[in-house]
């Protein structure tokens, strides 16, 4: 009782593109897939080579270099098998070292997560952790954009509320002071978690986009009722939106204390590091 939450938030930097290919390898050859499958789709990814052939005209090979492309069906799974020894690993060095922070993955945002009844302490558990999870990311071939690395943290004091910033530049990183909003996601957070501003934000876009109708239903002779009913989706979006966000910070004990126990049930479909340790390798 009486702990406040704290986050830390990285993007990594070019995702998809700085898969290691031979990592990538060896990581669906742990998981059981067939060696034949394995071989033909490492030859897909590597060393591939292409020619243009138009009537009588043949040009020469070109390299072709495929990667791991983004908004394909394979990237979902390809991303969760690649990160399952990241997150396996870390969680194991947190755990070594008894640090309680909790890691979150959304495909190439990563969010750390502590409690401490201190914001010195959970500055200290970030530091730490953060500190552990870049040296493993550069041993996955990936670095992380400082520029969009956040620290947030979450509190129902009243009064002055001042927390100290935390100060990454020994790692080469910036000086991160919190702030009054954070902005993750596309969801606008308070450190009361009230959301009004998040409500605020997307209701007034809705209003905004009902009000742009009229002009459009002018300039185009009228629009259809689908198109008409459209900005009641926008408008519902924050009320949705704020549900899951709910259910989300509710559901990572001992991170957020459940108020509701109803909640309990729910799902979420964000994924959680313990979760991906189920797809983790053996040999890690």
């Amino acid at each position: 009782m009486g702990q406040a939450t704290s986050t830390l938030a990285f993007d990594i930097s070019q995702f998809f593109p700085s898969f290691n290919h031979h990592f990538l390898f060896l990581i669906l050859k742990k998981a059981g897939l067939d060696p034949l499958v394995v071989q033909f789709f490492f030859s897909y990814l590597v060393n591939r080579s292409t020619q243009y052939v138009w009537n009588n005209f043949s040009s020469h090979f070109v390299d072709v270099n495929v990667k791991v492309g983004q908004g394909s069906a394979l990237s979902p799974i390809l991303s969760a098998l690649y990160l399952a020894p990241f997150l396996y690993m870390l969680e194991k060095h947190l755990k070594n070292l008894n640090l309680q922070v909790s890691l979150l993955c959304f495909i190439d945002n990563g969010l750390l997560i502590t409690q401490s009844k201190s914001f010195e302490s959970s500055n200290s558990r970030l530091y730490c952790s953060y500190n552990i999870a870049l040296n493993l990311l550069t041993k996955f071939s990936f670095l992380v954009e400082y520029l969009k690395t956040k620290v947030f943290h979450f509190s129902r004091l009243r009064g002055v509320f001042n927390p100290s910033p935390l100060d990454l530049s020994p790692l080469e990183g910036p000086n991160l002071s919190p702030k009054d909003f954070w902005h993750y996601l596309s969801f606008i957070f308070d450190r009361k978690l009230s959301f009004h501003n998040h409500i605020d934000f997307y209701a007034n876009k809705g209003i905004s986009t009902v009000k742009c109708m009229k002009i459009l239903g002018n300039s185009t002779r009228g629009l259809n009722l689908c198109q008409k009913t459209s900005p009641l989706q926008i408008l519902c979006y924050a009320n949705r939106s704020l549900q899951l966000l709910i259910i989300v910070l509710q559901q990572s004990p001992p991170l957020l204390p459940l108020e509701d126990p109803e909640q309990n049930t729910k799902k979420s479909s964000l994924v959680d590091s313990r979760h991906l340790q189920n797809v983790s390798l053996n040999g890690y």
